[in-house]
Order: C-alpha cells, then sequence, then structure tokens
C-alpha cells in the first residue's frame, strides 16, 4: 500500500450485531490488542504481541465493529508527522506528497483513503486533532477522564485520551459513544452515574444563537490561507444563526513550554520500563547489566524518544525540578484558568486546529522546534483537560485545513452539535 497506512494488517471481527456492525476500524498501534502485534511504531516493540484487549478495543468488539489493522504513528506517540515511525513514513491521501499529520497519522490516512469506516488515534497534545486537518477528516479529543485509557502504551498519562476519528461528525460521534465510559481497570475516568449522552443524537447541527469565542492568540502567526480560510468557516456558521467575539487566552503563550516539559517529563518516567529484559528489543547480556540495558534503549528508541526521554530526565532531576517541572505545573493551572474565564462568555471556542497547512514530507524532520511550535493551538487543550473536535473547513493552496472547537469539560454534546453544522 502507498500510503503505508498500517503497521499490521489483520482482522479482527467483532460480535454480529451492535451499533458498529459492518463497520470497519483502524486502531493505532499504541492500543493493545490481545493476539496482535502492537508496537508503538517503534523498533523496541517490534516483536510485541500484548496477551490482552485494551478497554476501547474489548468495547469495539462488542459493538460488532470489525477492527481491520494497526494503524502507522510516530514513535510512542512522540511527533507531528509520523514520520518518526521505525516502519517508514505515512504519506497524506488528501495530500499526496505531504505528511497526514501524528501521531496518529496512520488512523486519520486510513479513514480519508476509505481503507477503514473509522479510526482510533491517542491524543497528548493534538495528535488526533493534528492528522484530522491535515488529511481533511473529523477528530475528536474527549475530555480527560470520558474514555479510558487501559491498554493504552502510556507516553503522557497526564495529558493523553484515545479518541475516534469518521468522515463526518456524526459518523465520530457514534464511535464515541461506543468507546466512552467508566472503567474499573483506570480510575481516571469518570463514575458511571455521570454517564448517559448519546453523542450521535447530538450531531443535529443547529447551532442557532451559539455563542463562539475566537482566542485571538490561537491566529497570530498562523499562515495566510489559513486563517482566511478559517474565517470562511465562521461564516458559515454565522449564517447559520451562530455569533462569534474575540476572546484572550494570553496563557497560551507559555502553553507549549509547559506542554513539553510536563509531557517529556512524564516520558522519561512512563519509558524507563523499557529495559529489554521483560520484553521488547533485547540489549543482550554479557556480564553486565547496565551495559545491556544502555544496548537495549539506545538500539530500540529512534532519535525523537531519545530526545525527550533525555529533556524529561534533565526537567525531573535533582535540582531542576522545581525550576522546570513545577513551574510548568503552575502554567498549567494558569491555562485551565484561561479557559474557564473564556468559556464562561461562550459557549465554545474556535481556532485554526492547526497554523499550517500539512508540510511536505521530509520538510520538517531537521528543525524539531518548528514541530514543536506547530502544536501551539492544540496542546493547550490538552493542558486544561477539555474536550475538542477538529473538522475539515476547507483548503488553502489545495491542501486541506481543519477548524477546532474547544468546549467545557465532559460539553462534548454541544461541540458536536457545533461542529456537525460543518461536516
Amino acid at each position: 500500500m502507498s500510503e503505508n497506512i498500517f503497521i499490521t494488517e489483520a482482522r479482527i471481527e467483532g460480535d454480529d450485531d451492535g451499533p458498529l456492525a459492518g463497520k470497519t476500524v483502524a486502531v493505532k498501534d499504541n492500543i493493545s490488542t490481545e493476539g496482535v502485534r502492537t508496537t508503538c511504531g517503534s523498533r523496541m516493540l517490534e516483536d510485541y504481541v500484548p496477551p490482552y484487549d485494551a478497554t476501547v478495543v474489548s468495547r469495539l468488539k462488542d459493538a460488532g465493529a470489525t477492527i481491520v489493522g494497526k494503524a502507522n504513528m510516530d514513535e510512542f506517540g512522540m511527533g507531528t508527522t509520523t514520520e518518526t515511525s521505525h516502519f517508514g513514513e505515512t504519506d497524506n491521501p488528501a495530500a499526496p506528497g505531504h505528511v497526514p499529520g501524528g501521531s496518529s497519522g496512520g488512523s486519520a490516512a486510513a479513514v480519508a483513503a476509505g481503507e477503514a469506516d473509522l479510526a482510533l488515534g491517542s491524543d497528548t497534545g493534538g495528535s488526533v486533532r493534528c492528522p484530522a486537518a491535515f488529511c481533511g477528516v473529523v477528530g475528536i479529543k474527549p475530555t480527560y477522564g470520558l474514555v479510558s485509557r487501559y491498554g493504552l502504551v502510556a507516553y503522557g498519562n497526564s495529558l493523553e485520551q484515545i479518541g475516534p476519528f469518521g468522515e463526518t461528525v456524526e459518523d465520530a460521534a457514534g464511535l464515541l459513544d461506543v468507546i466512552a465510559g467508566s472503567d474499573e481497570r483506570d480510575a481516571t475516568t469518570r463514575p458511571p452515574q455521570l454517564e448517559g449522552e448519546r453523542y450521535a443524537d447530538a450531531a443535529t447541527g443547529d447551532v442557532d444563537g451559539l455563542q463562539i469565542g475566537v482566542p485571538t492568540e490561537l491566529l497570530e502567526g498562523a499562515d495566510e490561507g489559513v486563517v482566511e480560510t478559517f474565517w470562511d468557516a465562521l461564516g458559515a456558521l454565522e449564517d447559520r444563526g451562530a455569533e462569534y467575539h474575540e476572546v484572550s487566552l494570553p496563557s497560551v503563550e507559555h502553553a507549549v513550554e509547559a506542554y513539553y516539559v510536563i509531557a517529556m517529563s512524564e516520558a522519561s518516567s512512563n519509558l524507563a520500563r523499557f529495559d529489554g529484559v521483560r520484553y521488547g528489543h533485547s540489549g543482550g547480556y554479557d556480564g553486565n547489566w547496565n551495559e545491556a540495558f544502555a544496548k537495549a534503549r539506545e538500539e530500540g528508541f529512534g532519535d525523537e524518544v531519545k530526545r525527550r526521554i533525555l529533556l524529561g530526565t534533565y526537567a525531573l532531576s535533582a535540582g531542576y525540578h522545581d525550576k522546570y517541572y513545577k513551574k510548568a505545573q503552575d502554567a498549567r493551572a494558569w491555562v485551565k484558568q484561561d479557559f474557564d474565564e473564556a468559556l464562561s462568555e461562550a459557549d465554545v471556542l474556535a481556532s485554526p486546529t492547526m497554523p499550517v497547512p500539512p508540510f511536505e514530507l521530509g520538510e520538517s524532520l531537521d528543525d524539531p522546534l518548528q514541530l514543536y511550535l506547530a502544536d501551539a493551538n492544540t496542546v493547550p487543550v490538552n493542558l486544561a483537560d477539555l474536550p475538542a473536535i477538529s473538522v475539515p473547513a476547507g483548503e488553502t493552496d489545495g491542501l486541506p485545513v481543519g477548524l477546532q472547537l474547544v468546549g467545557p469539560a465532559f460539553g462534548e454534546e454541544q461541540l458536536i452539535r457545533a461542529a456537525s453544522a460543518l461536516a
């Protein structure tokens, strides 16, 4: 397959009936599937076969879905382009020669190429919304705690959520209906008495009277064509009865720095388990365990993963914890406060999902900082634990542009209703 969408093509049949009977789903390769290889896009886990299903996979099977493969991804979810995968880059079916976004690029590409009706990705700092925008499909990043993370290989566990992709908002919302809900195996999921929404039913497209806040900071520095396409999409919502006004999120100026300190710190802790002893790439043993561990990690991890582990370990080390990690957590609290204030005077917030159109393949790999800054519109949402959705807004120079809507915690119904007016 020219796009290199799947790392492993495997057919996992679900129940005979259910809300997703007859639907095919691609699953990001950091979500555990019993008996089917789960690599996280890394040499470290090239041959790892989990002995259990993630909760979301069990729910897919119970709903009658057919899983058609494990989708390509940036290694351990670390990247914005799906080019850091050990198994090679994925081409963008909606814009050949360009990246599909990341880290869930294979999942978005599977839906865009028609290789799957739906897909699951994971979003730590925009990894569902970025590829949704770049591939011209719909992607939902749920509120932290709405979807179980049991069976998701951890990268930044205080930030990440599993989220759905679909061609339409209603399709993605129908998949969210299946995977959402409390799970006794994940203590961060919300209690069952707080459940009961039907997200697909909210996709009515009714935006009459909807108040949209537009954070001015999330338009600054964005590509001119992206901004024009964003305003056109907002105009379409206005034509259907929505109203918009400008709001301010001053803290987002520091959100990218805070996000990367927190995410890299959590990555250095979470990835410490990959030592080549119990599972994963082995460094061999010739009498010195330290050398064996070092060899396993040197050979098993790619450059971007090593970079983040090193930076995270540094940020958590004695003497630097208060200087970096504690400050980042303070900034996170400030970001949350800003979003709460902005959402007190608007039903949803709107911005371009990504400030730039899809990069050309190979264009951005030499400049990690450029890639980190490309996440400026998506990472604040993860810091604030809020839900967001990316819907196709149109194109600039023939390349897809996404519009991002952000809502209050567990306000997915409102987001889905608003977004369904566009897709």
